[in-house]
């Protein structure tokens, strides 16, 4: 059974429709940083333990990844308009609920469901766009979506520092999560007035077993990175880590199964003979390694190491986030004159702003904000120029009936590398303040940043020698 559109979609009400969930993904968007700013005094505020702060991030990071193809699909079966309502309206409730969290286990729990109501808004977005814009505007469409998705890092700093040292009603930190309920409720009653009923797709199904074991093959082998500090390193962590990799072996095995039955794998499964396509989703797992848990750690050592407040700390990633747009803006134009070069160029440019900011915390006894913030303008003008060509670099190789699973797949591989990321750099930067101080897991942590892009530049160059 079909639902029909019933209504033409004229020129003017189709970028209404686009700000309607664009402007879902900004608040997605946003929710990814706002939450870094205001870390620190959650973990005051909460008595959180190093692994908690971590799974705050993590755990979200996790249900998203395990679950953003089944959203997806979803859509398929029950309407894009349909998802896009319950994951907005699901978001909103699990933003109250984090807001209203009175411990750190709860508060990671609500950031699990906010996590998985995140996956089933968010493909909604561009599978929104694909369907309204299919002529001439369509490039223009993107180009508001792409724009969109940079301010959201800047939004997210500025935001959460404001809304922190404002402490609205005596809300503070909680603020940060409160804030997306007014915005959802708006956004989920524009889309239920304008947003329309699109043909449902026949043969779509759902790979539930699939979702649910890489879901506890993820938490096995992330979880004990995030715990590890609060128990000691524990033996019996590292069974655990062992279970998790066998838990993620029995998914492919799962998969292989599932596509044998007849049914349709959470993966598809010949994207996992292009051994092309392989490679360099590696390469994206390095660089997302070093992706959010950058801002964690930077975070963590100007609010815990240099005390400063949250509010100039946010201000502090401002002109970082505004490089980062800029250089995206710049590298589409600079991939279609020098190809795959241009993420090497733009992971060498990190490592030269990586490299800079250990001078500054080496050398400087108390940096300003000021002189870290110009810092970390050469670290964001080069993740800019990596992170828009780099999905193109990835799925290069993939032929078109694949793309939509190519995507979902590296969309994924994405978020686990951010999860894992901030699971096992922030293990890192905790053992050894621990041990020594705040500035010592800040450098320590610049080093492993540092070699996690020189293994994807390693991978990327020896990608572009065998494509040469």
């Amino acid at each position: 059974m079909h639902q029909i559109v019933t209504k033409p979609i004229d020129s003017t009400r189709r970028w209404w429709i686009l700000a309607t969930v664009v402007a879902a993904q900004f608040m997605f968007g946003v929710d990814a940083f706002i939450v870094n700013v205001a870390i620190p005094t959650i973990a005051v505020e909460l008595k959180a333990t190093p692994a908690q702060i971590e799974s705050v991030i993590a755990i979200y990071l996790i249900a998203y990844a395990t679950l953003v193809v089944t959203g997806g699909r979803l859509g398929d079966i029950h309407g894009t308009r349909n998802v896009f309502l319950a994951g907005v309206l699901g978001f909103t409730l699990t933003s109250l609920w984090c807001g209203l969290a009175l411990s750190g286990a709860e508060l990671i729990i609500a950031r699990l469901a906010q996590g998985a109501t995140a996956a089933l808004m968010v493909p909604q977005v561009l599978a929104t766009l694909h369907l309204l814009f299919t002529d001439g505007q369509r490039s223009r469409a993107f180009a508001i979506y792409g724009i969109v998705l940079g301010l959201a890092g800047a939004a997210g700093f500025l935001l959460g520092g404001l809304l922190i040292t404002v402490d609205l009603a005596g809300t503070g930190w909680r603020s940060v999560f409160f804030v997306n309920v007014p915005a959802g409720l708006v956004i989920a009653f524009v889309a239920w007035r304008i947003m329309p009923s699109v043909p449902r797709q026949s043969g779509t199904r759902l790979d539930i077993k699939g979702s649910v074991v890489l879901f506890a093959g993820l938490l096995c082998l992330i979880g004990p990175l995030l715990f590890g500090h609060d128990v000691g390193w524990a033996p019996w962590l590292w069974a655990v880590m062992a279970v998790g990799g066998g838990i993620l072996a029995a998914f492919l095995k799962l998969e292989h199964a599932v596509a044998r039955a007849g049914g349709m794998p959470l993966i598809d499964l010949t994207l996992l003979a292009d051994a092309a396509f392989l490679r360099r989703l590696v390469a994206a797992l390095f660089f997302f390694l070093a992706n959010l848990s950058f801002y964690l750690v930077m975070t963590l050592f100007m609010q815990r190491g240099l005390k400063i407040p949250p509010l100039t700390a946010g201000m502090a990633f401002l002109p970082l986030a505004l490089a980062f747009v800029v250089a995206s803006r710049h590298s589409g134009a600079r991939a279609r004159h020098r190809g795959s070069r241009v993420l090497i160029e733009g992971c060498a440019i990190q490592i030269v702003g990586l490299a800079a900011l250990a001078l500054v915390a080496g050398f400087v006894d108390a940096p300003t904000p000021i002189l870290l913030a110009f810092t970390m303008i050469i670290f964001g003008y080069g993740q800019g120029l990596v992170m828009a060509p780099l999905s193109g670099a990835v799925l290069s190789t993939v032929k078109p009936v694949a793309a939509g699973s190519a995507s979902g797949v590296y969309g994924t591989i994405a978020q686990i590398g951010n999860a894992a990321g901030v699971a096992a750099i922030g293990a890192v930067y905790f053992a050894v303040e621990a041990l020594q101080s705040t500035r010592a897991g800040f450098l320590v942590s610049l080093g492993l940043f540092v070699t996690l892009i020189l293994i994807c530049v390693t991978f990327l160059s020896w990608l572009r020698r065998a494509s040469a």
